[in-house]
């Protein structure tokens, strides 16, 4: 039974607005063994965070669903609209009224994590990008996803789009499970278009034994996010990192716990004591201090976290106990530029919310037609002429009732 439906329950620790000492830190840890479905290691697996780029594995998750189906090819031209256009880097400059192939748009989320690609692909399989937003949370959910809610396709700043650590360990292993044929596109090393070619931004491929995969992510509120898999050995593991300082810091972290991982495999197992192994491969992480990494309390445009009211959740399968309403929180964003996470040029992953000066003021930017609070009686447009149905239909047959 793998990690998506594991009995394993989530508490989601709520405080208001006014006890800044309770806010959850950036940080957040989990390791587990694909083929096991143990969790060698985990440090604030069930908190709430931001997903950032990381966002784009549901994004291709939800467009190899499509190809799969046969709903689209990999040649297919997708149009690109005036809202996709605009989308904050990083992008690839697409210009309205052009066109992309999936197989391109593909490479350019992998590698550039292009934030108009992102759109251009939503609009395409959901009709507008909220509407592919609200498919992909409840796609998530069917996987197991049960404390993760996504309102737009890349990541960009919205404090909304909340995740776990936990949560997308289930999406990287759904991932593997469900799409192995595609899983090849996390390893590409580059891609190339109008001329100019990408590096992909996960380091760790070239130099950790056995990573062959999968994303890194990165906003100011979010911190250096990287979700990555690796096989040595006979073995297959997932390690989901959030909230780094810096990229050197993420993937120098990242490293140590897929290293941990394979350590314990490597040590004599104690039948008294069957989790001894694991604890002493991954003792130098099961530590209490407040902030392993360097991560400051999660803000967004300068505002701490907007925290969740408590709630109990189990994994796809099981009951879980009705939410209380979410806490309302302002939604608001900054004027700002966000640091690249390798240099000041658009060579590498940046995601923001506009561009200039860094300023007290803050404005309303508009992300596109809002996201419902509830799916009820939501329309899913599906374009290619077939037929529109309700989220709550979609949902139906995502969970088989």
């Amino acid at each position: 039974m793998a990690i998506r439906t594991l009995a394993v329950a989530a508490m989601l620790v709520v405080t208001g607005l006014s006890a800044p000492a309770a806010f959850a830190e950036k940080y957040a840890s989990i390791v587990i063994d694909k083929d096991t479905h143990e969790v060698l290691h985990a440090r604030n697996a069930d908190d709430p965070r931001y997903p950032a780029s990381l966002t784009k594995v549901m994004t291709l998750y939800m467009l190899f669903d499509a190809i799969n189906a046969g709903d689209v090819s990999l040649d297919e031209k997708l149009t690109v609209s005036r809202f996709a256009a605009s989308q904050a880097p990083s992008n690839l400059k697409l210009k309205p009224g052009s066109t992309i192939s999936v197989s391109d748009a593909i490479g350019a989320l992998v590698t550039k994590s292009a934030n108009d690609v992102a759109v251009v692909i939503a609009e395409r399989l959901g009709g507008s990008e909220s509407r592919f937003a609200q498919l992909m949370t409840v796609k998530g959910k069917s996987l197991g996803m049960q404390n993760t809610r996504f309102v737009n396709a890349s990541g960009l700043p919205d404090d909304r789009q909340i995740t776990t650590a936990r949560d997308l360990a289930i999406l990287a292993e759904a991932m593997i499970d469900d799409h192995g044929e595609s899983y090849h596109y996390f390893s590409r090393p580059r891609f190339t278009w109008a001329g100019k070619t990408y590096k992909n931004h996960n380091e760790l491929l070239d130099s950790v034994d056995g990573v062959d995969g999968i994303k890194t992510g990165y906003t100011r509120a979010s911190g250096f996010n990287l979700m990555t898999s690796a096989k040595r050995d006979g073995h297959r593991i997932i390690a989901i990192m959030l909230g780094g300082s810096t990229s050197k810091s993420r993937n120098a972290h990242v490293e140590a716990l897929v290293e941990a991982a394979f350590k314990s495999y490597e040590l004599p197992a104690d039948p008294a004591d069957p989790g001894r192994r694991i604890a002493m491969a991954f003792s130098e992480f099961n530590t209490t201090t407040a902030n392993p990494n360097g991560a400051a309390v999660p803000m967004l445009n300068g505002k701490p976290l907007g925290a969740l009211q408590p709630t109990t959740t189990t994994l796809r399968g099981l009951t879980a106990a009705p939410k209380a309403p979410e806490a309302k929180v302002e939604e608001v964003v900054e004027v700002a530029v966000e640091e690249d996470e390798e240099t000041a040029e658009d060579a590498s992953e940046i995601l923001m919310a506009d561009a200039g000066p860094a300023s007290d003021e803050s404005m309303e930017f508009e992300q596109g037609d809002a996201t419902p609070t509830s799916f009820v009686g939501a329309t899913v447009v599906i374009p290619a002429g077939r037929p529109a149905f309700t989220v709550g239909e979609y949902e139906a047959r995502q969970f088989g009732n």
